[in-house]
C-alpha cells in the first residue's frame, strides 16, 4: 500500500514536472523570440512577420508535445489515452468536422506568412474595417484601429477578404485635393494659389522620374475638373511620402488654401436652391 501511494505520488511529481518544464521551455521560447523581432526590426530593419508567426507555430508545438508527455506518463491518464486510441477512426472523424474552420485558419495563416499579401505594421482596410496589422497567430490576425482597439479577424476570413494595403510596394500617397470656386472668380487664380500652397508645404515631395522631369511634366498640377450647379470644380494632386504625412499634408492644405482664397478675394459659394411657392384656389362647393 505505502509502495503504491509513493509510487503515485512520483507519478503525479513528473506530471507537475513536465508540466512546469513546458510552460518554462514555452516562456523562454517567447522571450527569445521577442527579442529576435526587436532586434531584427529596430537593428537589422527587417521584416518580423515570419519571426512571430513561427514563434506562435514553436510555442503550440511545445505545449502539445510537453502537455501530451505529461499524460502519457500518468497510468490513469494513459489508460483513457489508449482507449481513445482504440476509437482512433470515430474520434478523428469526431475532430474532423470540429476542426474544420480551426485548421482552415491555421493553413490560411501559413499562406499569409508565405505569400505576404500584408505584413506586421502594414495598414489595411477590408471593408469598413480599417487597422494597423499587429500580429499574425496560427488563427487569426490582430489589427489595431485608429481608437486603439484590437480588430481580431480569422486567417481565413481575411484571406478571401478583398483587402487594400497601405504599405505594400510603395508607401507613398496621392491626395487629390477638390475645391469649388465661383463662376464669377478667376479661375487662373485660384489654381495658382493651390499649386503655389502644394508647393510650399514641406511634407509635399516631387515623385517625377527623370525622364518625366526632361519632358517637362508638371509638378503638382491643377486642373478643372467640371462645371457644377453653383461651382467651377478644381483638382490638385499633393503627393506625400506615406499615409500619415499624406494626412497632415491633406488638413493643412484644406486650411491653407481657404486661407489665401478668403484673403486673394476667391469665392467659395454655397448651393443655391430656387424655392417656388404655388398657393393652390379655393376650390368652390357645389
Amino acid at each position: 500500500m505505502k509502495d503504491q501511494i509513493l509510487n503515485n505520488l512520483e507519478n503525479i511529481a513528473i506530471f507537475i514536472g513536465i508540466v512546469l518544464a513546458t510552460i518554462l521551455v514555452a516562456f523562454l521560447v517567447s522571450r527569445f523570440f521577442k527579442q529576435l523581432i526587436r532586434r531584427s526590426t529596430e537593428v537589422l530593419k527587417n521584416d518580423p512577420t515570419s519571426y512571430l508567426f513561427l514563434g506562435h507555430s514553436v510555442k503550440a508545438i511545445i505545449y502539445i508535445v510537453g502537455f501530451s508527455l505529461a499524460i502519457y506518463m500518468m497510468p490513469g491518464l494513459r489508460v483513457l489515452a489508449n482507449s481513445l486510441l482504440a476509437g482512433a477512426g470515430v474520434l478523428a472523424l469526431a475532430v474532423g468536422f470540429a476542426s474544420q474552420q480551426a485548421l482552415s485558419n491555421i493553413i490560411s495563416g501559413i499562406f499569409i506568412v508565405i505569400f505576404k499579401p500584408y505584413r506586421i505594421n502594414d495598414r489595411l482596410k477590408m471593408g469598413e474595417k480599417y487597422g494597423t496589422v499587429e500580429d499574425i497567430t496560427l488563427r487569426h490576425t490582430v489589427l489595431r484601429d485608429l481608437f486603439n482597439k484590437r480588430i481580431i479577424i480569422p486567417n481565413s476570413l481575411i484571406s478571401n477578404e478583398v483587402i487594400v494595403n497601405s504599405d505594400i510596394g510603395d508607401d507613398r500617397i496621392c491626395n487629390r485635393m477638390e475645391f469649388g470656386i465661383s463662376y464669377d472668380s478667376d479661375i487662373k487664380k485660384a489654381k495658382a494659389i493651390i499649386k503655389e500652397e502644394i508647393l510650399n508645404h514641406p511634407l509635399h515631395i516631387d515623385t517625377r522620374t527623370k525622364q518625366e522631369i526632361e519632358l517637362g511634366e508638371e509638378l503638382a498640377p491643377v486642373k478643372v475638373i467640371g462645371l457644377g450647379d453653383s461651382s467651377v470644380n478644381l483638382r490638385g494632386w499633393a503627393w506625400a511620402k506615406d499615409l500619415s504625412d499624406a494626412f497632415n499634408l491633406e488638413c493643412d492644405l484644406w486650411e491653407s488654401v481657404k486661407l489665401r482664397f478668403d484673403k486673394e478675394g476667391i469665392e467659395i459659394p454655397f448651393p443655391h436652391r430656387t424655392l417656388v411657392h404655388k398657393n393652390s384656389s379655393d376650390k368652390k362647393l357645389n
